[in-house]
């Protein structure tokens, strides 16, 4: 297995969108599909943005043990990597980039210390993230407060990752996460 870079951070914080600057960016990089028990949102393609498989789906595959890491986020909220991805990625001489919440991707970390960076976004105040959640649109008040509640424990954590980028200016935020990943790349 070659390299592998992680990006994590709250919901909200701007991983998704870093990923995919650095995607359009940096061409050895190829981008593992998450598994998820959620529903697909409007906005959301299967086998794109994730792999959709239902809380009975998901639990059959954690039974099968097709994870490299999996956990489960909120209740009955499944997230995970299938190890199915990272060899489908690995075999074509790709680097993996992982799109994954906090405790998943230090998991990844641990797995992998010595191959794997892994970088933490960090916004720039839990009342912005407040609001990039809820200009979202696709958030309960109750699952807007969960969120903001895991933020808090998930930014306590920020330091056991690698490198931790400001995401305050996206722009720079990009830069120095592409600056990050071609250091390690090319190291």
């Amino acid at each position: 297995m070659g390299k592998l870079i992680v990006i994590s951070a709250p919901s909200g914080a701007g991983k998704t969108s870093i990923v995919h600057y650095l995607l359009k960016k940096i061409p050895e990089l190829s981008f593992s599909i998450s598994a998820c028990s959620r529903q697909k949102r409007e906005n959301e393609t299967e086998g794109k943005d994730y792999y959709f498989l239902g809380v009975e789906g998901f639990k059959n595959k954690i039974k099968e043990g097709a994870f490299l890491e999996w956990e489960e986020v909120y209740d009955n909220q499944f997230y995970g990597t299938l190890k199915s991805e990272v060899s489908r990625i690995s075999n074509s001489g790709g680097i993996v980039i992982f799109d994954v919440d906090v405790v998943g991707g230090l998991n990844i970390k641990k797995q992998f210390p010595k191959d794997c960076l892994a970088i933490f976004i960090m916004p720039p105040s839990v009342e912005i993230l407040r609001k990039r959640l809820r200009d979202r649109g696709s958030e309960s008040a109750e699952s807007l407060q969960i969120r903001l509640d895991n933020a808090d424990q998930e930014i306590l954590r920020s330091n056991e990752f690698d490198t931790v980028i400001l995401n305050n200016i996206f722009s720079v935020a990009c830069e120095e996460t592409e600056e990050a990943i071609t250091n390690f790349i090319n190291s």
